[in-house]
C-alpha cells in the first residue's frame, strides 16, 4: 500500500499542457497545486513565464505563483524548505497534493533532496567572472562542453550563474559537476507518483513556436520593456526576456529576437527531456490523453 500521503508530480517539456492536467487532477482529488516552475515565482513576470490563467487560478488554489519579486534572492534551497513546510501543512488535511512544473532541479529538491557539493574558494568564482567579462559566455561554454559534457547537455548554458557554478565545482575539485548529482536520496514522509506528458519532438517544437507567437500577441514586448531597467537581475536572465533585451540594445532585430526566443525555448525543452529521461519512475502519457484516463490510472494502479 502506498503512503497515505501522496505527491503527484506532473512533468514534461515546456508548452506540453502540464498546467491544464494539474488543474484536472487537483479537481479530481479535491486538493491544491504547488508550482515547481522556477520562472513563475516572480510577480513581475507574467506573459513570458506562461503563468496559469485567471480561470485556472480561480478553479484551484495554486502555491508559489508570483509570490516573489525579481529583486528578491530566492534559491532552489529556499524553495525546497518552503515547499516541504507547505506540504506538511497540506497533508494534514489532504491525502493527495499535486505539484507541476518543468524545472527538474526544483522538482528533485522537493522529492529527493538537494545534492551535497563541496565548498569552493571564492577566488575560483571571481576568476570565472573575470573570464566571462573578458572572453564572453562562449568561452566558458566551450570549457564546460570539454570537461563536463553531461552538465553541458543538462543545464541552461545561457544562464551565466549556472555556467559559473558548474565550472567552479570542476575547477575546485577536479571532478565534473555532474559527478556530484544524484549521490543521495533523502527519505520523505510522503509517497511520490510521477505523471509525464510526452509527444514527438516536432509537435513539442511546433507548440513552443505557437506559444511564443501567442506571448508576443499578448504583450510580451511591452512587459519586457517595463523590466528592461532590471535586466541585470538573475531572475531576468531567462528565455523570453534576455532576447528582447538584446533587441532593445540593438544587438538583434525584432524578428531575430523572436526567432531566438523560439530557438532557446526548444533548447530548454531538449534539456528538460535529458533531465526527465534519467527518472525511470515516470509514468508517461501522450499529451492528448484525456485527464479522466490518467485519473483512472492513479486510482486503479496507484491506489489513490
Amino acid at each position: 500500500m502506498p503512503s497515505p500521503n501522496t505527491l503527484i508530480c506532473v512533468i514534461g517539456p515546456t508548452a506540453i499542457g502540464k498546467t491544464a492536467l494539474a488543474v484536472e487532477l487537483a479537481k479530481a482529488f479535491d486538493t491544491e497545486i504547488i508550482s515547481a516552475d522556477s520562472r513563475q515565482f516572480y510577480k513581475e513576470m507574467t506573459i513570458g513565464t506562461a503563468v496559469p490563467s485567471k480561470e485556472e487560478l480561480a478553479a484551484i488554489k495554486h502555491h508559489f505563483i508570483q509570490t516573489k519579486s525579481i529583486k528578491d534572492t530566492y534559491s532552489v534551497g529556499d524553495f525546497e524548505r518552503e515547499a516541504l513546510d507547505l506540504l506538511s501543512e497540506l497533508f494534514q488535511k489532504k491525502d493527495v497534493v499535486v505539484m507541476a512544473g518543468g524545472s527538474g532541479l526544483y522538482l528533485d529538491a522537493v522529492v529527493r533532496g538537494l545534492d551535497d557539493f563541496p565548498e569552493v574558494t571564492p577566488e575560483i568564482r571571481n576568476q570565472l567572472k573575470d573570464e566571462l567579462e573578458q572572453g564572453g559566455i562562449e568561452y566558458l561554454q566551450s570549457e564546460l562542453k570539454e570537461v563536463d559534457p553531461e552538465s553541458y547537455a543538462r543545464i541552461d548554458i545561457q544562464n551565466k550563474q549556472r555556467l559559473i557554478r558548474a565550472l567552479e565545482i570542476y575547477r575546485g575539485t577536479g571532478k565534473p559537476y555532474s559527478s556530484f548529482l544524484n549521490q543521495k536520496s533523502t527519505k520523505r514522509e510522503f509517497n511520490t507518483v510521477f505523471i509525464g506528458l510526452t509527444t514527438e519532438r516536432t509537435i513539442v517544437y511546433a507548440r513552443i513556436n505557437e506559444r511564443v507567437d501567442q506571448m508576443i500577441s499578448s504583450g510580451l514586448i511591452e512587459e519586457a520593456r517595463s523590466l528592461y531597467p532590471f535586466r541585470h537581475l538573475n531572475a531576468l536572465q531567462t528565455v523570453g526576456y534576455k532576447e528582447l533585451f538584446q533587441w532593445f540594445d540593438n544587438e538583434l532585430t525584432k524578428e531575430e529576437a523572436i526567432a531566438e526566443i523560439k530557438k532557446n525555448s526548444r533548447r530548454f525543452a531538449k534539456r528538460q527531456g535529458t533531465w526527465f529521461r534519467k527518472n525511470e519512475a515516470i509514468n508517461w502519457f501522450d499529451y492528448r490523453t484525456k485527464p479522466k484516463e490518467i485519473i483512472s490510472f492513479l486510482k486503479e494502479k496507484k491506489g489513490l
